[in-house]
């Protein structure tokens, strides 16, 4: 199969390989740091200042959380946009428009007028941004994920690629870290000036990060295909939809389980323990930036365990951790002790989401040919990120609020659900460490295809 053959290419040199790394790990840092930078402020910030003062607070939450949606609501279509002109002519331009979108319009939110300034017209501005803040991350992750992993050895892939993936919880460091420093002022200067500075400041990491994907090649798995005259002439989403329904499907489910915890505790538990009068706002954001720290060691970490025995055990023991530990993480988040939350922070990012995170990068890209994988992969991560992380917050919510006073442990059964829905999906995929297991998969997924009438 060409899956395979394409497989086989690697990179010229050991530096080419480094640089794709940085620049992979670099370039989703700083699309994370934009992206997750708003939902910090989205519980915090927003229903403060792009709504009428006359309005209930808790709508104007529930309507930030609703722009929050809108962003994760165009991440497949940036996707499948992105992921179309990436699989037909590289992973390397398409990276650059992604990172230089991302900068603009966080660039833009930090120097947006209000309410009380414009009226209406800023919360329909601040969707407007939101949305192409979605369209351009969309097309990074996957994008970011396949350059790490398709520039290295492929016994190295699942760690290579969570390289890439750590981006998200180092973006998440640096954005709850400065928002946290500037959350430490008096309210009334902090909701003037200081919630801008964090988006302002992005213009710099931009630079940095525009500098390290102008230096890097062009992904080796994508020039060879192009060589070998494998490169698909046609709509790659058509081919996605066509030959790999069932890799789409289960990459999607095993996607939106650990995203529903990541977007939770970045978005919805800081305003929730901070309400509950345990912490004050700029030590649960605190909490959140030591989490995330930890977190961008403990990606690699399962994801090194995948490369080594495979992509489903270890992200089966880690659907089994997440069941086991979510009721005594929300245990912790309610005992109301300043160090017990931070250690619920602790149980939720670095174990509980890590564990089936961290190998996600390869589980995806590995369920697909080079000619169709940077769409592939776009279009299950971003549809996995919508139904678990973007739908987060507002079901969290809606949960803690039903009639029959569970709370968050409404929450936990929730999660519990998308993580049993999770774990299925890995089970009934097959491996794919190794190219055999790949060239396995593509047949068989073949004949599954044929039986769907697909």
């Amino acid at each position: 199969m060409d899956q395979a053959s394409t497989s086989a290419a690697k990179p010229t040199t050991t530096k080419e390989s480094r640089r794709a790394l940085i620049s992979s790990f670099l370039g989703s840092t700083v699309e994370y740091y934009d992206f997750l930078l708003y939902g910090s402020a989205a519980g915090l910030v927003f229903p403060h200042l792009f709504f009428s003062d006359e309005m209930d607070p808790t709508l104007g939450m529930v309507l930030s959380f609703v722009i929050l949606l809108a962003g994760y609501a165009t991440r497949p279509i940036g996707g499948v946009l992105f992921g179309h002109f990436g699989d037909r002519f590289g992973r390397k331009n398409m990276l650059f428009i992604t990172l230089m979108m991302m900068g603009l319009v966080s660039v833009g939110i930090g120097l947006m007028p209000t309410y009380d300034a414009i009226g209406v017209a800023a919360p329909l501005l601040l969707v407007l941004l939101r949305v192409i803040q979605g369209l351009a991350v969309g097309g990074e992750w996957a994008g970011a994920t396949l350059m790490a992993a398709e520039h290295v050895q492929e016994k190295n892939r699942g760690l290579a690629a969570s390289i890439a993936v750590t981006g998200g919880p180092t973006g998440s460091v640096l954005a709850t870290l400065i928002l946290g420093l500037f959350a430490g002022l008096p309210q009334e200067q902090f909701l003037s000036w200081g919630w801008r500075i964090p988006f302002l400041l992005s213009a710099a990491l931009v630079i940095i990060g525009l500098y390290m994907r102008y230096r890097v090649t062009e992904s080796p798995d994508f020039v060879e295909a192009q060589k070998s005259g494998k490169i698909h002439t046609g709509v790659p989403i058509v081919r996605v939809l066509t030959q790999y329904p069932l890799s789409s499907l289960y990459g999607i489910l095993a996607a939106a389980g650990p995203l529903f915890m990541q977007s939770l505790l970045a978005i919805f538990m800081v305003p929730y323990v901070v309400e509950s009068g345990a912490v004050d706002r700029q030590q649960a954001l605190m909490m959140l930036t030591a989490s995330s720290f930890v977190h961008i060691f403990a990606i690699p970490f399962f994801a090194g365990l995948s490369d080594r025995f495979g992509r489903r055990p270890v992200m089966l023991v880690g659907a089994g951790i997440s069941i086991a530990l979510v009721f005594p993480m929300f245990a912790l988040f309610n005992s109301g002790s300043f160090w017990l939350i931070a250690l619920a922070f602790m149980v939720g990012n670095p174990i509980i989401q890590a564990s089936m995170y961290g190998p996600i990068g390869a589980f995806l890209a590995e369920k697909f040919d080079t000619r169709d994988r940077y769409t592939g992969v776009s279009l299950t991560f971003q549809l996995g990120s919508l139904v678990g992380a973007g739908t987060a917050p507002l079901m969290a919510t809606w949960l803690i609020n039903l009639g029959n006073g569970g709370g968050t442990s409404n929450i936990a059964w929730y999660f519990i659900l998308l993580i049993v829905l999770a774990g299925l999906s890995v089970y009934l995929s097959k491996e794919t460490r190794s190219r055999a297991a790949r060239t396995t998969l593509r047949a068989e997924e073949t004949i599954d295809d044929k039986v769907l009438g697909q």
